[in-house]
């Protein structure tokens, strides 16, 4: 099955997973272009881990990797190091980069997503968080690629069981220019910040470093782990970031060509420059 335009895969995807869903298969949606996407968006945020027909997931990846291209593949020669933006003198300021933007157009090796403990992506129908972001613009396979992994682990650990704070899961990156996903699922603030909660948001920096060190990938970006929903300070979790990376550099800089902060808000990339300029 062919289709000209982005138009035409959308009403056909919309079709499709309205179909897929019993409960939603006679939602009614506005003509123009933005609801209707915004429908299909939801329609597969909410779609539980399953099979879906080879033709749809066929038009789904061309129509989310046409809407990458769209916004913008950025590539790693693309951002400075902080090097040569800034001339840092940072003991690895030819390696690190802080770069704002959307985490979802880079072309990394691996891109960090902030999790929650059911290891699924958010269910919640365009909902403003990286996670939901991530699984959106990767497409419906990371879902299922997580729910398998999840799977196998509660086939060894429980039905229960739920990822602990602090580790770090590889997937594919699916449709998103970037080649992997880590997942890591930060601590949760709730009345104050303690040493332990910053001690599980260190153990999520050096899982993930551990993780591309493991399986050869040289480049990543980090989001603000915990910093949005999990209400992390977001000085603090700067602090963490820097100095867990950098003291893991000191041990592996050989291993990576670039790290990159990812930062969406400009407070975040205030507190990264400070601290690393």
């Amino acid at each position: 099955m062919k289709f000209s335009d982005q138009e035409e895969r959308l009403d056909y995807l919309l079709k499709e997973f309205k179909e897929d869903s019993v409960q939603y298969r006679d939602l009614e949606v506005d003509d123009d272009y933005d609801s209707r996407r915004m429908a299909l968006r939801s329609l597969m945020n909410i779609r539980m881990p399953g099979e879906m027909p080879e033709e749809v997931l066929k038009v789904q990846d061309e129509f989310l990797e046409e809407e990458a291209k769209k916004k913008g593949i950025v590539t790693l020669s693309d951002i400075q190091t902080i090097q040569e933006e800034y001339q840092s003198s940072h003991p690895y300021a030819d390696k690190i980069s802080i770069w704002k933007g959307d985490i979802t157009r880079l072309a990394a090796g691996a891109i960090v997503n902030a999790a929650n403990s059911q290891m699924l992506g958010c269910f919640i129908p365009c909902h403003r968080c990286i996670d939901n972001a991530i699984h959106s613009a990767a497409g419906i396979e990371l879902r299922e690629e997580c729910n398998c992994r999840m799977n196998q682990k509660r086939v060894r650990f429980g039905q229960q069981y739920e990822e602990p704070t602090g580790r770090a899961m590889l997937t594919k990156g699916y449709n998103l220019p970037a080649e992997h996903v880590i997942h890591t699922v930060g601590p949760i603030v709730g009345y104050r910040l303690n040493r332990k909660l910053k001690n599980d948001l260190k153990n999520c920096y050096e899982s993930v470093l551990k993780c591309c060190v493991e399986n050869n990938i040289r480049s990543v970006a980090f989001c603000c782990i915990s910093t949005g929903e999990f209400h992390f300070p977001n000085d603090e979790a700067a602090k963490i970031a820097v100095k867990t990376v950098s003291d893991f550099l000191d041990h592996h800089a050989g291993d990576f060509d670039r790290v990159i902060f990812n930062v969406f808000k400009d407070i975040d990339e205030q507190y990264y420059k400070e601290l690393l300029i």
